[in-house]
């Protein structure tokens, strides 16, 4: 796994979200540069599709309410696009660098975390989609204390 650096992540907000409101339909996008290593996150009401690759090697993810609970859905395109071999090395690398990006949405989004402190025990679901079956699964990742850069600032 990459070791996240707080000094290559940019946070940015979209669709009158703030640093700290809405929870409910807040959606984030995260991109990244392969030739800086610099990682992009976007919170709107709305993923950030214009910042979304050919490559697809973002990860997307939203707070969701069930019932009374709150869930975090993320998702990751592992393959469909591309041959078996090709979805085998994407889900490797994606289970790789998860906690990266995990640790990323956490740290940008410290403001709002603090505003809401429950929702560091809200349990992260990852989908990684795939039209392979042995890569199209879903997955409970833990929750967002789990991610908490414990880094120096």
């Amino acid at each position: 796994m990459s070791e996240f650096n707080p000094s290559k992540l940019s946070v940015e907000y979209r669709d009158q979200v703030t640093d700290i409101s809405p929870i409910v339909a807040r959606r984030h996008t995260l991109t990244h540069s392969d030739e800086t290593g610099d990682l992009f996150l976007t919170a709107g009401l709305q993923f950030a599709y214009d910042l979304i690759n050919d490559m697809r090697d973002e990860v997307i993810g939203e707070w969701i309410q069930i019932g009374d609970d709150l869930v975090y859905h993320a998702h990751v395109f592992v393959g469909g696009l591309f041959d078996e071999s090709t979805a085998a090395i994407r889900n490797e690398i994606f289970r790789r660098e998860l906690p990266l990006a995990l640790t990323a949405i956490r740290y940008g989004e410290e403001p709002f975390f603090q505003a809401h402190p429950d929702l560091d025990q809200v349990p992260i679901i990852i989908h990684f989609n795939s039209s392979y079956p042995q890569f199209h699964v879903v997955e409970s990742w833990g929750t967002f204390s789990d991610y908490k850069y414990a880094g120096a600032c």
